[in-house]
């Protein structure tokens, strides 16, 4: 999908890891996924639809596979969908698209893949996997990933910039439960004690998730702060400038 609209403010200044990470990874898949994205375009493809089927292969993975135990499965067939976010915005790059219904497309998609993803693990729990704790832990991750986005989208939208860099972001949740997802699932194979991983993942995406929401609410009533003391200020000088005016009438 297009690139999303930049927001007013200063943006948030990523880590050193975070920046490499990002930096190294995107320039690699771009080569790789450069090519595939052009013969999309060439077979009249839209980058709104691979959005739109890539979301609906990480929901079906996600809600046929995890909620029957089958972990490394289904997150083979999340992985191979979520590419998709790649090859959107690459396509929309190679056409020269990029747009606020794509940014807006794109985001709104990325909450409903990582609720089913989330979910997904929640019907494991409450089925098969019989852990009730588990379970309140999954639903915990999906609701506060839908919530972190939501302060951060909420604060830019009162014009604030929201300059942090949470502890866990959705990056990073995806990255931490789909790893340990496919290889807990290995434990079907024969791997022993890899089972634990994924709780151990969705007790790290639950914690950090709550910081990174703190983070993000303190960050926010500060900027509101400075930027209501700004205003006050400005407004402040405008009568100084106003009462000298008149005075200087007379």
């Amino acid at each position: 999908m297009g690139q999303p609209v930049a927001s007013r403010g200063r943006a948030a200044t990523p880590t050193l890891g975070k920046a490499m990470l990002n930096k190294y990874a995107r320039a690699f898949f771009t080569r790789v996924l450069t090519p595939f994205a052009a013969f999309l375009i060439r077979r009249g493809v839209s980058p709104d639809t691979v959005t739109l089927l890539g979301t609906a292969g990480v929901v079906a993975g996600a809600l046929v596979f995890y909620p029957r135990g089958e972990l490394f499965w289904g997150t083979i067939v999340i992985t191979l969908f979520v590419f998709s976010d790649l090859v959107d915005g690459n396509m929309a790059r190679q056409l020269g698209r990029t747009s606020r219904w794509g940014a807006f497309l794109d985001s709104t998609l990325d909450r409903v893949a990582d609720s089913a993803i989330f979910g997904g693990f929640a019907l494991w729990y409450a089925g098969g996997g019989d852990d009730n704790v588990l379970c309140a832990v999954s639903i915990f991750c999906l609701a506060s990933g839908q919530v972190v986005s939501y302060t951060k989208a909420r604060g830019e939208s009162i014009g604030l910039p929201v300059a942090v860099n949470g502890l866990v972001e959705r990056a990073e949740r995806l990255v931490i439960s789909l790893v340990a997802a496919g290889l807990a699932g290995m434990h079907a194979f024969g791997v022993p004690g890899i089972q634990y991983l994924l709780p151990v993942a969705l007790w790290i995406v639950a914690v950090g998730s709550l910081v990174t929401l703190i983070q993000r609410v303190v960050t926010v009533r500060r900027e509101s702060a400075e930027a209501e003391a700004a205003t006050a200020q400005e407004q402040e000088t405008q009568e100084t400038q106003e009462t000298q005016g008149s005075e200087a009438a007379k």
